[in-house]
């Protein structure tokens, strides 16, 4: 059966999107993914997914700049 974007109740279905930096986002789930980012493991109503969202990205600093930080407090 197509994803044809809609669940059950037709409702638009999302999914969310996670990018290099560890950065969360959603995404309709009929479409392609925007350059850089990949599937994470949620697809649902947009409300699911942006509890998803809340519950998994409780840093919202980029991976690049947490891994800095942590560099600059090990050498300290």
């Amino acid at each position: 059966m197509p994803n044809t974007g809609r669940n059950l109740d037709g409702d638009p279905s999302y999914k969310v999107v996670v990018n290099h930096e560890e950065q969360y986002s959603i995404w309709p789930a009929d479409k392609v993914n925007p350059p850089g980012w990949s599937t994470a493991e949620k697809e649902g109503t947009r409300d699911e997914c942006l509890a998803y969202v809340e519950q998994v990205w409780i840093d919202m600093r980029p991976l690049s700049l947490r891994k800095e930080m942590d560099r600059e407090r090990d050498v300290s």
